[in-house]
C-alpha cells in the first residue's frame, strides 16, 4: 500500500487500488495484536515463555504475531540471528487454538496501516514514568532492527499479572490498555511466566513440528537406529551447566525443575538431580533397555554424549545395542535433537533442563512415557521401575 503506486496508475486503476485496500482494512483484527521479543534465554526458555504468550494472546483476544526464533552461535560474535517461527514449527496447527501469524507478515501487509512508524509504543514493567530499553543491548536490538522497528514512545505497568486465566487479570488489561487506543501491545520480554505455568503446559500439543523436521528426523532415524523400541536420552554436561549445579543442592525451585518436583515441591532439589553422575546415567539406561528390549540408545547433548562409556556398559547385556548421537554431525541442531526425543519409546531426561521439559511436554500430549536420571518418577505412558 503506497502512495506511489496511487499516483501513477489510471483512473481505471484507482478502481482496483481501492479494492486492495479494502480488502486489506477487513483482515485486521479489532481486537488487535500482541508481539514481543524472544529475547530471555536459549531456545528451551524461549519454548516455555512462547506457551505462556500464546496463552496470554488467547486470554485476551488479540492476534498473536509468531516471532522468529532467536539462535545464539557456539563461539561468542557480535550478535544473535533468528529463524522465522514456520521453518520450525506449524503455522496451522497453532491456528486451532486461537489466531496467530507470523510476525514477518504482520510486518509487512498489516503494520504499515495497524502499527505505522511514529505510532510504536513499546511495553515493558516498570514504574510510570520511566522509559522502556526496547532495543537496548543484544539480542533486543538485533531483533526489532529485523523488522525495522524503532519506537516512538513507551508504556509502563505494574501489578498486572499474565495469568489470564483470572478473569478479572483480562479485563484489568483490556481497561488499561484497550485495542481501540492501544491497537498493537508490544512486549520487551515474552508476557509469559518462566518455567511455563502449569496450567498452559498442555498448550504444547498444538506445537507441531515443520514438514522439514519431521523429514530431518525420519531420515536420521532411517539411518542411524535399528528397527525395534529404542530410548532417547538427554545429558546436559557441559561446564556452564556443571558450575549452576553447584548451587543446586537445597533448593525447592530451580529452572525447570517443577516438571519433576511439582510447582508446590515437598522436597528439595539435590545436585544429582541437576548433574547426574556418569554411574547413575550408565546405571538407568542400562535397566531401562533390559526392560524394553531397546535395540538403540539415541543421544542427546551439547557436550559429552559419553557413547563410548554407554557402549562398553551395554555390553554386559549380551544384546547389540546401538548407541548414537547426531551431536557433531554435520546436520546437528538442537531442534533436531528434540524432534528425535520425541519419538523415542522412552525417554530419560534431566529434571532441571527446560530443553529436557520440551521434550516431556510433547511426549505428555502424545500419551508416550518420560522420567528423569536420579529420580524415577513415570510421567505418562507405560510404567517402568527403574
Amino acid at each position: 500500500m503506497s502512495y506511489g503506486l496511487f499516483l501513477s496508475i489510471t483512473s481505471h486503476g484507482i478502481v482496483v487500488y481501492g479494492l486492495l485496500l479494502t480488502v486489506l482494512s477487513s483482515e485486521i483484527d479489532l481486537n488487535g495484536y500482541l508481539l514481543y521479543c524472544p529475547c530471555m534465554g536459549r531456545f528451551g526458555n524461549q519454548g516455555d515463555h512462547f506457551l505462556g504468550s500464546l496463552a496470554f494472546a488467547h486470554g485476551l483476544n488479540r492476534t498473536l504475531a509468531l516471532p522468529p526464533w532467536v539462535v545464539y552461535p557456539s563461539k561468542p560474535v557480535a550478535t544473535s540471528s533468528h529463524v522465522p517461527f514456520k521453518d520450525w514449527f506449524q503455522v496451522s496447527s497453532l491456528q486451532k487454538y486461537h489466531r496467530v501469524m507470523p510476525m514477518e507478515y504482520f510486518m509487512d501487509k498489516l503494520a504499515p496501516e495497524v502499527w505505522p512508524p511514529g505510532k510504536r509504543k513499546g511495553f515493558c514493567y516498570g514504574e510510570p514514568g520511566n522509559d522502556c530499553p526496547m532495543k537496548r543491548g543484544n539480542p533486543f536490538g538485533p531483533f526489532w532492527d529485523r523488522f525495522g522497528v524503532d519506537f516512538d514512545d513507551s508504556v509502563t505497568y505494574t501489578r498486572l499479572s499474565f495469568s489470564t486465566h483470572h478473569n478479572w487479570v483480562r479485563d484489568e488489561w483490556n481497561r488499561k490498555f484497550p485495542p481501540k487506543d492501544y491497537p498493537v501491545l508490544a512486549f520487551m520480554g515474552a508476557p509469559a511466566a518462566f518455567p511455563v505455568a502449569e496450567e498452559n503446559k498442555w498448550l504444547q500439543k498444538y506445537l507441531k513440528w515443520s514438514p522439514a523436521i519431521i523429514k530431518r528426523v525420519q531420515e536420521f532415524i532411517n539411518r542411524e537406529l535399528p528397527s525395534g523400541a529404542w530410548i532417547g536420552i538427554h545429558l546436559r554436561n557441559g561446564i556452564d551447566w556443571v558450575r549452576a549445579c553447584e548451587h543446586a543442592d537445597g533448593i525447592t525451585n530451580m529452572m525447570a525443575s517443577p516438571q519433576c518436583l511439582g510447582y508446590q515441591p515437598a522436597v528439595k532439589l539435590t545436585r544429582s538431580l541437576c548433574l547426574p553422575s556418569k554411574q547413575d546415567v550408565l546405571k538407568e539406561v542400562k535397566k531401562l533397555v533390559k526392560s524394553i528390549k531397546a535395540k538403540g540408545v539415541f543421544v542427546a547433548t551439547d557436550s559429552d554424549p559419553m557413547l563410548k562409556e554407554l557402549r562398553e556398559h551395554l555390553k554386559a547385556l549380551k544384546m547389540k545395542v546401538s548407541v548414537v548421537t547426531s551431536f557433531g554431525g554435520h546436520d546437528w541442531s538442537p531442534q533436531l535433537d528434540l524432534a528425535i526425543l520425541g519419538q523415542a519409546d522412552h525417554f530419560i531426561g534431566n529434571c532441571v533442563s527446560s530443553f529436557t521439559a520440551f521434550v516431556v511436554r510433547e511426549r505428555e500430549a502424545a500419551g508416550k512415557p518420560s522420567s528423569f536420571f536420579a529420580f524415577p518418577k513415570i510421567k505418562v505412558g507405560a510404567k517402568v521401575e527403574l
